[in-house]
């Protein structure tokens, strides 16, 4: 196909990502999902510093990246338009911001009503008062006024549809986000079960900040900074892997737990991967961790495993997912 249709939309509480064939390779635009609000007598440096805004009446609410190099620089804490993986209540200026990211990510759409395939998260396990109804619909809405036809998904799920075409689009998908962890179990391509669990890297930030007497956007810009989770050497590092420990624990709990409560044993009768995917799996030495949890827990796992591997693309593979649902709407 000399111009491929079709454009996949993750939409993260860290990054929202977007993922096109543009003919000789996948490309994919990304921006940081966080918001600081400015007075306007800061327009004239944002300016010279090339910051993105959204310019206001009274005030400026600069996005992405530079919203995050700008708190931690002011001890603030970056607004986030999406909490734990739906959109905030408690921001008011949300879903302004969060059009304008999603109108810069996906551009315009080649052919009318193009077909974009965004991501949402499954109803947290953890919190069953929560649903996804509305963060469903507002997206589905804001990306129809872009101009395409919006089609949501699941985004553990796109995960194998990106990485497990050797396995038969067979795998437990875990995507480690900033404000969820998605999980997803399919086989031979037919979803077997999927929910989330409302921990992540903001959970891991928060609770070893807490611990510390650190911020949460202190402890953001040490992770980032580059731990290695099998070698922490400050005692702030230490605190991160503490955490990040707990969360593979947890969520390789209840995938256990829901697998054996659903009778899956009887439907998945072959081993499959597990695929590690998302932003808070990136630290140096996670695969590592997240073995090490396993193996402790292997001979009692009720889901047999042939190897655990690292999604090849992981902050995109999401978006590369649904790119591959979203083209084959456009094949005969």
């Amino acid at each position: 196909m000399s111009n491929p249709k079709g454009i996949g939309l993750d939409i993260g509480t860290m990054n929202l990502v977007s993922a096109r064939n543009n003919g000789t390779a996948i490309a994919t635009k990304r921006v940081r999902d966080a918001f600081l609000d400015l007075p306007g007598t800061a327009k004239r440096v944002l300016k010279l510093s090339g910051a993105s805004y959204i310019e206001r009446e009274d005030d400026l609410l600069i996005i992405g990246d530079d919203a995050l190099e700008l708190a931690n620089v002011f001890g603030r804490e970056a607004r986030r338009p999406i909490s734990c993986g739906l959109v905030s209540p408690s921001e008011t200026e949300s879903l302004e911001v969060l059009a304008h990211m999603i109108k810069t990510v996906l551009g315009k759409p080649k052919c009318k009503d193009e077909h974009c395939f965004y991501s949402v998260p499954a109803a947290p396990i953890d919190n069953p008062d929560r649903d996804v109804v509305y963060h469903k619909r507002v997206f589905e809405r804001i990306v129809t006024e872009c101009g395409y036809t919006a089609t949501s998904s699941n985004e553990a799920m796109a995960i194998v549809f990106s990485e497990g075409a050797k396995d038969g689009f067979s795998g437990l998908a875990f995507s480690f986000g900033s404000g969820m962890t998605n999980i997803a179990l399919a086989y031979q391509a037919i979803e077997a079960m999927t929910f989330s669990i409302e921990r992540g890297g903001d959970w891991i930030d928060k609770g070893a900040g807490s611990a510390l007497g650190r911020t949460s956007a202190r402890m953001c810009a040490v992770k980032e900074g580059g731990v290695d989770l099998m070698d922490p050497k400050t005692r702030e590092e230490e605190a991160l892997v503490f955490y990040y420990r707990e969360l593979v624990d947890y969520a390789l709990d209840l995938a256990g737990a829901e697998f054996t409560r659903r009778g899956l044993e009887k439907t998945v009768t072959r081993p499959v991967p597990i695929i590690v995917s998302g932003g808070t799996s990136t630290a140096p030495g996670f695969l590592d961790l997240f073995n090490s949890v396993l193996d402790k827990r292997r001979k009692r796992f009720p889901l047999q495993v042939t190897e655990v591997r690292a999604a090849k693309e992981p902050f995109d593979s999401v978006a590369r997912g649904l790119l591959v649902q979203a083209s084959q709407e456009y094949e005969g």
